[in-house]
C-alpha cells in the first residue's frame, strides 16, 4: 500500500470532517480510480459527491489536478504522476466556479 496525500474542497472536507490533507492508504497501481475508491472507503459520506454513483463519472462542477497538471479528462485508470505516487504532491480536486 502507498500513502497518497488528497486535497478536497472546502465543502467536501466539512463533509468528510478532514482537517487539512486526507492521507489515505491506496492499493497498486494508483489510478485516479483507486484513489477515489480510498477515499469514498474511508469516508463514505462521500459516496456519490465525487463522482456519480452510476456511471462512476466525476460530477461537473470538480476537477482534478497533479503536478499542475490538469487530470480531469484522463482516463479513471490511467496512472498518477511520480510525485503523487511518492506522496511528494497531493492529488487535488478542486470545486469549479460558474456563473454569468
Amino acid at each position: 500500500m502507498t500513502q497518497i496525500r488528497v486535497q478536497l474542497p472546502y465543502h467536501l472536507r466539512n463533509l468528510a470532517h478532514v482537517q487539512g490533507e486526507a492521507v489515505l492508504d491506496v492499493v497498486a497501481p494508483i489510478t485516479l480510480r483507486t484513489v477515489l475508491d480510498a477515499i469514498e472507503a474511508r469516508y463514505p459520506m462521500l459516496l456519490g459527491t465525487i463522482r456519480d454513483h452510476e456511471t462512476g463519472r466525476r460530477r461537473p462542477f470538480l476537477r482534478f489536478f497533479a503536478c499542475e497538471e490538469d487530470l480531469s479528462l484522463n482516463s479513471p485508470d490511467a496512472p498518477l504522476p511520480e510525485a503523487v505516487t511518492q506522496g511528494r504532491e497531493p492529488l487535488l480536486i478542486i470545486g469549479a466556479i460558474a456563473g454569468g
